[in-house]
């Protein structure tokens, strides 16, 4: 395999670190064990940033080699799988697929966008109904698969309009990514926020709380969005024309019945549905745990006589290599925090900044951190355990810390290759769609905002909530 300049020079640097590191008078406080875990994190972050090798691939050897040379045992690495945020996520699939199956997503989304009078209303109820889907399908990918069909429906009835169908285009990944934070189950990388907190602090983030906290956050940020692709992608003649879209229009585009009654499977599988989202917000009355609430619901799911998909078809659906991603990465925080090495990495950072300074240097270098890491879960790998050790020097709550840096992460719109759903929407056969010119674009006027919306939340919002910018 040729290496490009790029990968050459992100090749020499970590081997140059791993070379430091071996000699025995550099680095002095670090021990054997930090010495290798920061060898193998350094190999791992650029072969996450400059190689096309699969980021679960470079995880699990990282794992691997963490466990080889002794840092963590083998019961920290195989436990990890066993983790209630790993099956959280599995069941949360199993539930999706069961959704998917029954058709409920499409008579919800004609329910909405069929009472739209207006391009301005169009947007703001697709975005609506983009953030309800948060609750319904975990990560992201899942979601703009799911949502693919409806665009594809609004895309045939507004073909004589381009500018809206390109808007659209824009729109729908747009919302996804940044409605994600609504729910703790909304992308992978909150899930390893959770577990990196949890290790490292103590730290407890349950459903609820993180509803509570991200939920006004998504639906701001979502909504803020639709504007800035309404504007960037289109002009004030598209904006004026009126718009209508009957029930009919989608349901040609539609293999399930988007009206009339509702069919058994559909009402099952809504029950069920509210019944988990009930029982996941009220947590703290009952004391279940999201993951045994989530396994409960996926059981019921896939059951012969009360489900809506069979388990082995629901079990194809779960994303394996995220799930091993989790895991290995999981690994790679635990070796961090106990080596000392994760301590020792922001141990010559200033901790004397303001917090509110703090604070917005985490944002600032989680929303960029997308142009080097395209992956949202590797994007949390590297920074959550790094922003969680720097607030614990610098005395600002780590939860608000790593919460901003997560929400942050989020913004990943530059490129079309920045994330999976971006790329889904960025080419689709027969439909006009968006350039890298329109995300450009888009970029430059949403990154900012997000940014300053987060910033906002952590320094405003959510200390109102329960989560204080300094204990």
């Amino acid at each position: 395999m040729t290496l490009t300049p790029r990968q050459t020079i992100l090749l020499c640097l970590a081997l140059s670190l791993c070379a430091l590191l071996v000699v025995p008078g550099s680095f002095p406080g670090l021990s054997g064990d930090a010495r290798l875990t920061l060898a193998v994190f350094a190999l791992a972050t650029c072969a996450w940033i400059g190689t096309p090798i699969d980021d679960t691939y470079i995880a699990l050897g990282a794992g691997l080699a963490l466990t080889a040379t002794g840092v963590i045992s083998s019961d920290t690495l195989f436990g990890t799988l066993g983790d209630e945020t790993v099956w959280l996520l599995i069941c949360a699939f199993v539930l999706a697929a069961a959704v998917a199956r029954s058709g409920l997503a499409g008579r919800a989304a004609a329910f909405l966008v069929s009472g739209a009078r207006s391009v301005r209303q169009l947007t703001h109820l697709t975005t609506a109904a983009l953030v309800v889907t948060a609750f319904a399908v975990p990560a992201t990918s899942g979601r703009a698969a799911l949502a693919l069909p409806v665009f594809l429906a609004l895309a045939q009835v507004l073909a004589d309009r381009k500018r809206l169908v390109v808007m659209l285009a824009l729109l729908f990944p747009t919302v996804i990514l940044l409605s994600a934070v609504a729910t703790l189950i909304g992308a992978g990388a909150h899930l390893i926020t959770v577990s990196v907190l949890w290790e490292a602090t103590g730290d407890r983030i349950g459903f609820t709380q993180w509803l509570l906290l991200g939920l006004p956050l998504a639906m701001a940020s979502s909504h803020l969005a639709a504007e800035a692709v309404l504007w960037t992608t289109t002009r004030r003649a598209d904006r004026t024309g009126p718009v209508h879209i009957t029930v009919e229009q989608i349901q040609e585009h539609s293999e399930h019945p988007v009206t009339g009654p509702w069919e058994p499977a559909e009402t099952r599988c809504a029950l069920l549905l509210a019944t988990v989202v009930a029982l996941w917000c009220s947590e703290p009355l009952h004391q279940v745990p999201p993951a045994v609430v989530a396994l409960i619901g996926a059981v019921v799911a896939s059951s012969p006589a009360l489900g809506t998909v069979r388990l082995k078809d629901a079990l194809r659906t779960v994303p394996w290599a995220l799930l091993l991603f989790m895991a290995a990465t999981m690994a790679m925080g635990v070796a961090l925090a106990d080596s000392g090495a994760a301590k020792w990495l922001v141990s010559g950072l200033p901790v004397d900044l303001p917090p509110g300074l703090f604070l917005a240097a985490v944002v600032a270098i989680s929303t960029a951190a997308h142009l080097v890491l395209q992956s949202r879960s590797a994007r949390s790998s590297v920074l959550v355990p790094l922003v969680v050790a720097a607030a614990v020097g610098a005395g600002v709550n780590p939860v608000a810390a790593a919460l901003a840096s997560t929400a942050a992460a989020g913004f990943c719109h530059t490129l079309p290759a920045s994330a999976k759903p971006v790329t889904l929407f960025a080419e689709i056969p027969g439909t006009p769609t968006y350039t890298p010119r329109d995300l450009l674009r888009l970029s430059a006027v949403l990154a900012p905002l997000t940014a300053a919306l987060v910033l906002l939340f952590a320094l405003a919002v959510w200390p109102l909530l329960g989560v204080p910018v300094v204990r």
